[in-house]
């Protein structure tokens, strides 16, 4: 029998230094490892990798048939998101105020939950959310 656990994200950025700033200082990761363009988190039953989109060779290709070659090129940091269930969205929201999406302000859904996005440092969204009792 399969089983399958949690999700772990992986996060693009230009500069995982700044990133950790973030999902450290703002969201309260703690860092499990941290090495040159890689880095491993976790919080409570959630984990979240980043790594580093730090190529910048794309800006003198002349060639645009194929716009990723390496795969970590630094226009693909800003393009990820991914969801994750909080409890206590309200305090969370108010750790993250300065960097709330302006169009995914804290709000009740139809479907049951409360939610909000919040942008890291290089733009990726992270949208929290939480079932209403």
């Amino acid at each position: 029998m399969v089983t399958l656990g949690a999700p772990t994200p992986a996060m693009p950025t230009r500069d995982i230094e700044r990133a950790l700033r973030f999902y450290e200082g703002v969201l309260g990761f703690e860092r499990v490892v941290a090495e040159e363009g890689f880095a491993l988190l976790r919080r409570d039953d959630a984990s979240l990798t980043l790594w580093g989109a730090t190529d910048d060779s794309w800006q003198e290709r002349t060639d645009w048939q194929r716009p990723v070659c390496s795969g970590a090129e630094s226009f693909i940091a800003g393009t990820a998101s991914f969801r994750l269930q909080v409890d206590g969205i309200d305090e969370l929201y108010e750790q993250c105020r300065g960097h709330v999406h302006p169009n995914a302000l804290l709000d009740a859904t139809e479907w049951g939950t409360r939610e909000f996005g919040a942008l890291d440092p290089d733009g990726n969204l992270i949208a929290f959310w939480e079932r209403v009792a």
